[in-house]
């Protein structure tokens, strides 16, 4: 197959070693010329994935004309920038391409997510979305993971699988792909909570309590929404739950462990490189409790410390201190 990933961060990129490693014909979008020189001269992104060799069959360009010949196109663009960058390809896609989504938020202004972004910006109906736990530094140095493809068709989701599928990278698929985006973005606000129980060294305890009310409520949210509650429990579920929350290599537990230490959000933010997607998601996802009447105490607590200057101990006291209730 003929692939090209849009987005050279740290998973565009792993996305497309994976599809190299496959045998496939892969071509790597950049949108900063001067990196896509960079990478195509060098076989590496010292920006998004320092000190992994890329092979000759990634091509790395900076034109989307030199995309249009993919049958797979794979997006893996921060979610609040989706609907710009989706805009540059509306006449590069085919309308008979296949069409993924990589990426794990929700767009703040409309509310939307990924899959629904692309179909209002392109002219396929061919849509899928990737999530999971896929910690990129792991993968691109060749340690196996898991992944799941959703697809409202089959036939999509099983070209999305034999495309991607590996010895070291298993790929399932799913057919609820509310449920699987839904999972992929809010479980990056959970594990911000679960970077500030890490930072004020809480213990696994009430880490693991974060964990499972988070799930709790973003299983809650999703089935208000319509997605299959049995979706969170899965691999887009509570084990990209597990991973993000657990991980040093995870943004967004980063944020939350520097939120803890006293850094202000917007140092923190100005000192990464990547996206931590769960900062705008989480107020994202409030504004959908509030539209679907859905309580999310963790996701609350979160947007206040983000926006409101809340201090990350008081969120957790008061978590603790929520009325008496039944699991």
């Amino acid at each position: 197959m003929r692939v090209s990933i849009i987005g050279a961060g740290a998973w565009g990129t792993t996305l497309a070693l994976l599809l190299a490693e496959k045998g496939q014909t892969v071509t790597l979008w950049v949108y900063e010329k001067e990196l896509a020189g960079q990478i195509q001269e060098f076989r590496e992104n010292k920006t998004f994935l320092p000190g992994v060799q890329l092979p000759e069959s990634i091509e790395a360009v900076h034109s989307e004309e030199q995309t249009k010949n993919a049958d797979i196109f794979f997006f893996s663009i921060p979610t609040q920038f989706l609907r710009s960058t989706a805009q540059r390809f509306k006449n590069i896609i085919r309308p008979g391409s296949s069409v993924v989504s990589a990426g794990k938020g929700i767009e703040i202004n409309s509310l939307k997510l990924p899959l629904a972004i692309l179909a209002d910006e392109l002219k396929t109906t061919s849509l899928a979305a990737l999530s999971g736990p896929n910690l990129s530094a792991e993968i691109a140095k060749g340690l196996p993971a898991a992944s799941v493809v959703a697809s409202a068709t089959t036939e999509v989701a099983k070209t999305v699988q034999t495309a991607l599928m590996l010895e070291r990278f298993r790929v399932y698929i799913n057919a609820d792909p509310l449920g699987v985006q839904l999972g992929g973005a809010l479980k990056n606000v959970i594990a911000i909570a679960a970077g500030i129980a890490d930072g004020l060294e809480l213990g696994n305890n009430a880490k693991a309590g974060l964990m499972i009310r988070g799930i709790a409520e973003i299983t809650r949210l999703g089935a208000a929404m319509g997605a299959d509650p049995k979706t969170f429990s899965g691999l887009s579920g509570m084990g990209d739950l597990i991973t993000t929350c657990g991980s040093k290599l995870s943004r967004n537990h980063c944020v939350g462990e520097q939120l803890a230490r006293g850094k202000k959000l917007s140092e923190i933010l100005a000192g990464m490189k990547d996206v931590a997607e769960g900062v705008p998601t989480a107020k994202a996802a409030l504004a959908l409790g509030r539209k679907y009447q859905v309580e999310l105490p963790v996701t609350k607590e979160v947007c206040q410390v983000l926006y409101e200057g809340k201090k990350p101990f008081q969120s957790i006291t008061d978590l603790m201190a929520r009325s008496a209730t039944n699991e």
